[in-house]
């Protein structure tokens, strides 16, 4: 790691730091409940009780009402669930200290379909809060923003990302003289910071194929308008884009293409061709203006272009807009690898039945 941009990094986090104490913050409310937290589920994953855990003990630590720290962890439960008896198997394979620590990191994402880096390392967290930070898309973002993401070597594990990552977190944690609970606090009160995310959100998600008997069509209905992303994120394989793009993935996080952090940004969505070597970048358009949009989707194309893709690889570009935008569309003449779709929100009303 350069040491300049590590220096420049730690001050930045350190501002941060200084600046949350000063007033009620998020993470002032993370730090104080870390106690509860552990007292209440150190001993529900301890190595001695994972044979016996209950699908309503790992579902409650889910909830960010009580693990007072993550959200959005509880959608991957019933998912999780499926198979309590592989579960309870996964977990005593990521415990076994006896075994290399990246080999049962790898092992146990790899056993349990839906269960990804931010749970399983938000878990090791609990369990051993002096060892394991968390890796989750806030901390990736963080960590690239700050400069302070480190260079994997191609073909690179899970399990071996997830080391280097934590030698990071370490470091940082010492220099701030914070635990690792409180660092991964600090980096999510970073990233707030920086892009004014909004505060937990507890929303079930939207899947029309399980709460709808009606057949999904090429006509997708949203419920809210505001849930968009969500939707597209949770149904996307039952779009019409889902048919020819794939979410993208990878060992450890099956939805790492949706809000994907990159260095100068973050993408709404990023897929990747099911049969030809391209990449799609998805960017909603909300309420800003054609020039921002555009200027975003053009940015990270350049960076997966650059940073992210393999030789021969296109990108390609999609923005998703609510109207029909006369100024996107000229742009676009003049942009052909990129490409919009119009959504329309629709609401159906119907006599009760008695």
């Amino acid at each position: 790691m350069d040491d300049e941009a590590y220096k420049s990094g730690l001050e930045q986090l350190k501002s941060t730091l200084n600046k949350a104490k000063n007033y009620d913050s998020e993470y002032s409310i993370i730090v104080e409940s870390r106690n509860d937290v552990f007292n209440r589920f150190q001993p529900v994953f301890a190595s001695e009780n994972v044979r016996n855990l209950t699908e309503e003990e790992f579902k409650a630590f889910l909830i960010f009402r009580n693990n007072r720290h993550w959200t959005g962890l509880h959608r991957m439960g019933p998912k999780i669930c499926k198979d309590m008896d592989l579960l309870r198997k996964a977990f005593s394979v990521l415990q076994d200290e006896t075994q290399p620590f990246s080999q049962r990191l790898n092992q146990s994402v790899d056993m349990i379909p839906g269960m990804g880096k931010a749970i399983v390392t938000a878990i090791l967290l609990v369990t051993h809060p002096d060892r394991y930070g968390v890796w989750n898309r806030k901390s990736e973002e963080a960590l690239k923003n700050l400069n302070l993401w480190p260079s994997f070597s191609r073909g690179a594990s899970f399990g071996e990302k997830y080391e280097q990552i934590n030698e990071i977190l370490h470091k940082l944690a010492s220099d701030l003289d914070l635990d690792l609970w409180g660092l991964d606090a600090l980096l999510g009160q970073y990233i707030a910071d920086v892009y004014g995310d909004e505060g937990p959100d507890e929303d079930e998600p939207l899947d029309i194929s399980e709460r709808s008997n009606m057949p999904v069509s090429q006509e997708q209905r949203f419920y809210l308008e505001r849930h968009l992303h969500e939707f597209l994120r949770d149904n996307w394989d039952a779009t019409e884009l889902g048919k020819e793009w794939k979410l993208y993935e990878y060992q450890g996080d099956p939805e790492a293409g949706y809000e994907f952090p990159c260095k100068v940004g973050r993408i709404d969505l990023l897929a990747k061709h099911r049969t030809e070597p391209r990449w799609l970048v998805v960017e909603l358009k909300r309420d800003q203006s054609t020039d921002i949009t555009l200027g975003q989707v053009l940015r990270y194309m350049g960076w997966v272009q650059t940073d992210h893709s393999e030789s021969g690889e296109q990108v390609e570009g999609l923005i998703i807009s609510h109207s029909n935008d006369e100024n996107l569309l000229y742009a676009l003449k003049a942009v052909p690898s990129v490409n919009v779709l119009l959504y329309e929100v629709k609401f159906n009303f119907m006599q009760p039945n008695l």
